[in-house]
């Protein structure tokens, strides 16, 4: 005999419930999050398999879901994540409770009916747990930057843009404040963000170098950086949010992931298309962005490929922000292509059909092991 389990699951605590076949309550209850409350509830479900029950639970997709199925694979029990976008019975239900949450998703579960979401492997999951916090301290470094800015040009001292990048610009700043007689108390009132300045740009710099040990045997990482712009935190986002390309059946399907492809409205004989749906994760989305910069940044070598040529012509009529939009989707779809064949970025293939001159080559940096 099966029985299906819903957990409505939070920060500090989740709730329970047990249905079996004929759609009754065998279980209920609330747990803490803690490992005596998984303790318990592991307990309760371990007496059910040994009486015969077949176990089935699930769970929606929330920050601590991973652990929390790592928890339950001690006890050999299967767990489905549903992907919140999908479900909304839950989410915009009138009367919410998280006891009626909980059975909904046994309900539901019960009959088979519960959209999947997949959870990346762990490989994925810490590359993008250390990218994630290096894009909090970047914001936070940003916005002390203008902090410092705002402060120095309340004193009538104005500074540029950029001027606050280097360690040695920074002090240089601080130290003509403390000359300055006239200026002693903006010294002081800049000096700690100065500090704060110093010490979150040093963290920035130890993330990235745990990021780079992280992804230093990644090939698809590699495969991505022969693309010229590419640097290595925007490929290892590309790489942490795709985790298995194997995953998506068509370029389309991948760039619907990331959100870069725009919604539809087809009723009757009428269709409509509109902006981009920006689901899917925006960390990896925005690095599709990034991409795009990157290509334009080197121009140079970028200049005559021809999705950069038809970007420059769609730029004319469509402005800047729809055009890099538009040539992000198009980089997504031969990135697709790359990581489905495992073959390194080939400018000659960028080149105008009716050109023949030959594209500069971005370097691999070490060999890939393409096959396999």
């Amino acid at each position: 005999m099966k029985m299906s389990v819903g957990v409505d699951l939070h920060k500090t605590q989740f709730t329970v419930c047990v249905l079996s076949e004929d759609r009754t309550v065998n279980e209920s209850g609330i747990y803490p999050t803690s490992k005596l409350g998984y303790k318990a509830f592991l307990s309760k479900m371990t007496a059910l398999m040994d009486q015969g029950y077949e176990i089935t639970a699930a769970v929606e997709s929330t920050g601590n879901t991973r652990y929390f199925r790592n928890q339950l694979l001690k006890a050999v029990i299967g767990l489905k994540v549903v992907n919140t976008m999908k479900f909304k019975v839950v989410t915009e239900s009138v009367k919410k409770t998280d006891k009626r949450d909980a059975r909904t998703i046994a309900e539901f579960l019960e009959k088979q009916m519960l959209p999947e979401s997949i959870l990346c492997s762990q490989e994925s999951e810490d590359i993008r747990r250390v990218i994630k916090s290096r894009s909090i301290l970047v914001k936070a470094l940003v916005s002390l930057k203008n902090q410092v800015h705002g402060l120095l040009l309340g004193y009538g001292i104005e500074s540029r843009r950029g001027q606050l990048q280097s360690k040695k610009e920074r002090q240089r700043i601080l130290c003509g404040l403390e000359d300055h007689r006239s200026y002693g108390n903006a010294a002081q009132a800049v000096k700690p963000l100065m500090a704060s300045i110093d010490q979150v740009a040093c963290e920035i710099k130890r993330l990235e170098k745990v990021l780079a040990e992280l992804v230093a045997k990644d090939e698809d990482v590699a495969l991505l950086q022969t693309i010229p712009g590419v640097g290595l935190i925007t490929a290892a986002t590309i790489r942490a949010y795709t985790d298995d390309i194997n995953r998506y059946k068509s370029a389309k399907k991948y760039a619907a992931h990331a959100g870069l492809v725009p919604w539809v409205q087809n009723s009757n004989e009428t269709i409509r298309h509109g902006h981009i749906t920006k689901r899917g994760p925006v960390e990896m989305r925005t690095a599709f962005v990034q991409v795009v910069m990157g290509m334009i940044r080197c121009g140079k070598v970028t200049g005559g490929y021809r999705v950069m040529t038809r970007y420059q012509e769609m730029k004319k009529h469509k402005g800047t922000g729809k055009s890099i939009i538009a040539t992000a989707r198009k980089m997504s779809t031969i990135m697709y292509a790359m990581l489905k064949s495992r073959e390194p970025f080939d400018p000659t293939k960028m080149a105008p059909v009716n050109e023949k001159k030959k594209i500069g080559v971005a370097p691999v940096k070490r060999p890939l092991a393409l096959t396999g």
